[in-house]
């Protein structure tokens, strides 16, 4: 265990800055908390204003204390933590934790005090947990270090499932879920603000601890991502899954998830490609934290995902509300293949149905081990779900005993899924453990998961362009820039003469730095069938876009050969405020806000990542000759992709798109149409 890690998950001399010997105060709960739950290590209560403080000899500054301490927990409002943190940087502790907000969470102001608190702070090495952290629970070493109020449980279970989250009262919420069905944690730390400390740093540190089989992470926002990807890349080597809920899947989420933590919010699409490119499991619901690590602890990402499983049930409604939830994000409850059903029909059982029901035989041992030795033969696909009925709640030990005793053959994943109310059952599963949920939506998003788990992924080096570009770029700049990318189609700038050489019917639009959508001010008009036109229409567009923008800057006009293809995409690059580099390929055309049929990455990509992307666009299937539609250029339209993903080694642009980009049919390519570039 490093110096650091020593420090922050098991300190043995503990400072709490600040605590009260009022027990019914928020700042006497460290206190009564550790003694209480049998922390054997030395306190040092600091308040000036007592000789002591709950039984224990209190000092009246750090500076008396005798000693070396490791961890101090900083309880005093907001204005005194700066100098607080300033006397600790002087007394060599290596951590301190700050409880109070009113921090980058609540402004300008807030976020210079604690760029402020962050200085004294590094001034000599020491790792500041929060602001706004509710401190580090270790239940292996009996150090609950917190103010959350789930630690007034007389009895907290250890488990081996560390937990980082940045909301605090978050920690003692699953605290307190999973003890109610006998899942405990290794650990529960809040970051809050993360001014130091990151969610990803400390879930690194968790990793390295022999007693941490999975690490699971509350977040709000995704902080200094190269130590997520980092620890994701340990998760993979030691075959300890991270499990991720990030709030932030609605724009009100994502407002409140920003203004809690004073974080940059980027967008939920952009945070779903940063946990799918470095092999973390993303969850959308609280449940499912507390039930997924028990279905992938000591496993790593499949080589391939079928995204189909096996159903077996002792309940037909039951079993059919699972099969139906599984359904809705797209996962097949499978009918047996041959493997399956040829050691389903020796065992006498149906070998043909979607769902294989066992409600006539009930829950006996024998026939549930059977049916599942069955199911996990099968090559297509990718865990066995096991639904159980009423007996769950009635006769525990024998409606799972077929379960239990079934897994302890390797092989495939199994989980079950509990239709009543049946907490005894879920204690014996977890015990054996097996993973087990509540609720068939649970169920459905935990497999999801588990089925769109994937390896880390290395992001490719690719040359970076060469591309100069002025401060303020219109859109034969943006042209430019994906000319420079090998993405070059027909154009000419137009002041008052129409361009000579050009190929008829053309497009005529507007060339300004200050509009990003043309055809709102009147600036694009097409199939312009020859100079005269041209000039007609030139004018008249002049005159309507100073009308309607009257303040926009007009640097000319565009010309370009009409071009006709079978779809449109959009293409684009972003540098989003929390994952950085993303490149996105959807729908195109001026709906393309509307129908969000979408996939994004990190940015650079290569060919295999960019035809999983084409892959998923659903407006972009009939170009693969769905029910013998026309082929389109689909070895281009990946080339584009893996071309405007280069963007992320070319600095100074921020974002970038071409929308629309016209897929031509196989050996046609595809031609830029609209292209919009904004710098940093």
């Amino acid at each position: 265990m490093t110096p650091l890690a020593q420090a922050l998950l098991n300190p043995r001399r503990i400072a709490l800055i600040g605590a009260s010997a009022d027990e019914q105060r928020l700042t006497a709960r460290p206190q009564r908390y550790l003694r209480r739950h049998g922390f054997t290590g030395e306190l040092f209560p600091v308040n000036p204003r007592a000789t002591e403080v709950l039984g224990e000899r209190a000092y009246a500054s750090l500076a008396e204390i005798p000693g070396e301490i490791d961890f101090a927990y900083i309880l005093l409002g907001t204005d005194n933590v700066e100098a607080q943190v300033a006397a600790c940087a002087a007394h060599g502790i290596p951590v301190a934790c700050v409880l109070a907000d009113g921090f980058a969470e609540a402004g300008p102001e807030g976020a210079a005090l604690q760029a402020r608190v962050l200085a004294a702070a590094q001034s000599s090495g020491l790792r500041l947990l929060g602001p706004n952290s509710m401190g580090v629970v270790n239940l292996n070493a009996r150090t609950a270090l917190t103010t959350n109020a789930a630690l007034e449980a007389e009895d907290l279970p250890a488990g081996r499932v560390a937990l980082v989250s940045q909301s605090g009262s978050m920690m003692g919420a699953l605290l307190s879920r999973g003890a109610a069905r006998g899942l405990g944690f290794s650990h529960l730390i809040g970051t809050g603000n993360e001014a130091d400390l990151t969610a990803g740093e400390i879930a690194s540190l968790l990793l390295d601890d022999p007693d941490v089989d999975a690490v699971a992470l509350f977040l709000e926002a995704i902080r200094a991502p190269d130590q997520m990807a980092a620890a994701a890349a340990k998760a993979r080597d030691l075959n300890k899954p991270i499990i991720a809920l990030k709030l932030g899947r609605s724009p009100f989420g994502a407002e409140l998830a920003t203004s809690h933590t004073g974080a940059l919010a980027g967008s939920d699409a952009a945070a779903d490609a940063f946990f799918r490119a470095h092999g973390i499991l993303r969850v959308s619901m609280l449940e499912s934290l507390l039930e997924l690590p028990l279905l992938v602890a000591g496993r790593r990402a499949p080589a391939r995902s079928h995204r189909a499983v096996s159903v077996m049930t002792t309940t037909g409604g039951g079993g059919a509300l699972a099969v139906d939830a599984l359904g809705v994000l797209g996962i097949e409850a499978r009918k047996p293949d041959t493997k399956a059903a040829t050691k389903l029909e020796s065992a006498k059982f149906n070998a043909h149905a979607r769902l294989l029901d066992l409600t006539l035989a009930g829950a006996r041992p024998d026939r549930v081990m059977a049916a599942l030795d069955a199911l996990r033969a099968a090559e297509d696909t990718d865990l066995v779900l096991a639904v159980i009925g009423s007996s769950a709640q009635f006769r525990p030990k024998d409606a799972v005993a077929g379960i239990v005793e079934g897994v302890k053959v390797p092989g495939k994943p199994v989980a079950a899924f509990l239709a009543p109310q049946a907490e005894a059952s879920l204690r014996l599963l977890a015990e054996a453990g097996i993973a087990a949920f509540r609720t068939a939506e649970s169920a459905a998003d935990c497999i999801n998961a588990f089925c769109a788990w994937q390896a880390p992924r290395a992001i490719p080096e690719l040359p970076a362009p060469a591309i100069m570009l002025p401060a303020r770029p219109d859109e034969a700049d943006a042209r430019g820039v994906f000319a420079a990318l090998g993405l070059d189609s027909p154009f000419a700038v137009m002041q008052d003469t129409p361009p000579d050489g050009m190929r008829y019917p053309v497009a005529l639009k507007i060339l300004s730095p200050d509009l990003a959508h043309k055809t709102e001010v009147g600036g694009v008009a097409l199939n312009i069938a020859d100079a005269d036109a041209l000039r007609e229409a030139a004018a008249a567009m002049r005159a309507r876009v100073t009308a309607a923008a009257p303040g926009a800057k007009i640097t000319g006009m565009l010309v370009q050969p009409m071009a006709k293809g079978l779809a449109e995409a959009i293409l684009g690059f972003r540098r989003d405020p929390e994952v950085g580099p993303v490149v996105l390929l959807g729908a195109g055309g001026v709906l393309s806000e509307l129908h969000r049929d979408i996939a994004l990455r990190l940015a650079p990509v290569d060919l295999d990542t960019a035809r999983e992307m084409i892959a998923e666009v659903r407006a972009l299937k009939p170009l693969s000759g769905w029910r013998n539609l026309p082929l389109g250029d689909l070895d281009a339209l990946a080339q584009a992709v893996v071309a405007a993903s280069r963007l992320a080694s070319v600095e100074q642009v921020a974002e970038a798109e071409i929308n629309p980009l016209i897929i031509g049919r196989p050996g046609e390519g595809v031609t830029v149409a609209d292209a919009w570039v904004v710098l940093r």
